[in-house]
């Protein structure tokens, strides 16, 4: 969840901002309805009323859209401006919007559910030839030689600190990726692209693809790097590739377990797969090189997954098994409790009174229950 930091600095970055306060005002019509997904402070449906939409949606499901509506009563647009604070896929719109905007990427375009939620939206609330900002993004990837970065990532892992074995936590960091800012000399060789996610027209939330670079100079490589450009409309967009202006969302470092040395004439091979699991993504990249580009004569084949980077405790293991029988324990049976007194007939106060008699042993008075009882109210009542 974003910060209210955090929205500043999105709206500070003047690139970006630029970009798609030109692309919002080409999509923007007389008479037009725009929705924006994921809304934030709601600078976006801000500035569709400012250039004249006759109706906004702004959907947050995050404490911020408070802000949201109190910017949008301070500019004189509270009556055009619907709010909805819930997750977009949980909202029904009365009417279907001509112009969807949204901004829901991290450093890359795969964070949480967003991809799921603009297919959902462009679905179901989008007018026959409406228009999505963003059109695509285009994904890239180079092998960049970074050893400041790599030794940042890793090197705290490494060696005997305090003459102690970390080999352990190495293992879990090598498959974990890092948000950086690089520049166009670390890459030893030119980019390759990875994929494209048209909004338009894409029906999964996954990206499978394979690269290859033939090495046409030596360095040391270190892992690989990714970044995205974005087409907001035509010939509108912006790129956080290296050498481009700086934009908010750096790029993205998937570390190799250990330097390569390559030479000119080898092959590098890399096969990437972002999957939605859950609410997040499991990120794989295997890297295999060969020496002069020969099959029998393999420097490296490397296997990682972020999967293999979430520290995982047997126990928890055996809690998600398909085979584990599953009991509640006492958060659950408190949670249980709570929520079937949510009956529309108490109040919070006397549920969190009932809840501090029925548990005494966990809230020894009713205002210590209360905030249990907030929490799952905030969650799953209306």
């Amino acid at each position: 969840m974003y910060s209210l930091f955090d929205y500043g600095a999105f709206m500070a970055n003047k690139v970006r901002m630029n970009a798609y306060r030109q692309a919002l005002q080409g999509a923007v019509q007389p008479d037009a309805v725009v929705l924006d997904l994921g809304a934030g402070t709601g600078i976006f449906a801000l500035l569709a009323c400012q250039m004249g939409a006759r109706r906004v949606y702004a959907i947050e499901p995050g404490d911020v859209i408070q802000v949201a509506r109190d910017l949008a009563a301070a500019n004189g647009y509270a009556d055009r401006i619907g709010f909805f604070q819930a997750l977009s896929t949980q909202v029904n719109l009365p009417e279907r919007a001509d112009v969807i905007i949204s901004d829901l990427r991290g450093s890359l375009p795969f964070y949480n559910r967003a991809l799921p939620a603009i297919i959902d939206a462009r679905r179901r609330f989008l007018s026959p030839g409406g228009r999505l900002i963003p059109r695509c993004d285009t994904l890239w990837v180079a092998v960049v030689a970074a050893p400041s970065l790599y030794r940042r990532h890793l090197g705290v892992w490494e060696g005997r600190k305090f003459g102690l074995n970390q080999a352990a936590a190495r293992d879990l960091a090598i498959n974990t990726r890092q948000r950086c800012h690089l520049g166009p000399d670390k890459l030893l060789g030119p980019p390759q692209c990875w994929g494209r996610l048209d909004y338009a027209t894409m029906k999964s939330p996954n990206l499978t693809g394979k690269v290859t670079w033939e090495m046409d100079r030596p360095g040391t490589a270190h892992g690989l790097l990714l970044w995205f450009d974005a087409e907001l409309a035509p010939g509108i967009g912006f790129s956080n590739a290296p050498g481009a202006p700086k934009l908010i969302y750096g790029q993205t470092f998937f570390p190799w377990p250990q330097p390569v040395a390559l030479a000119r004439g080898d092959l590098v091979a890399a096969s990437l797969a972002a999957h939605l699991v859950g609410e997040d993504y499991i990120g794989n990249w295997n890297t295999r090189i060969l020496e002069q580009g020969k099959s029998e004569r393999p420097k490296a084949d490397f296997r990682q997954s972020t999967f293999f980077g979430v520290p995982l405790s047997p126990a928890i293991l055996e809690q998600r098994s398909q085979s584990h029988l599953p009991e509640l324990n006492e958060a659950g049976q408190i949670d249980r409790f709570i929520l079937e007194h949510m009956d529309g007939q108490s109040s919070l106060g006397e549920i969190a009174q009932q809840v501090a008699a029925r548990f005494p042993s966990r809230f020894a008075q009713a205002p210590e229950a209360l905030s249990r009882v907030q929490e799952l109210s905030r969650k799953y009542s209306r």
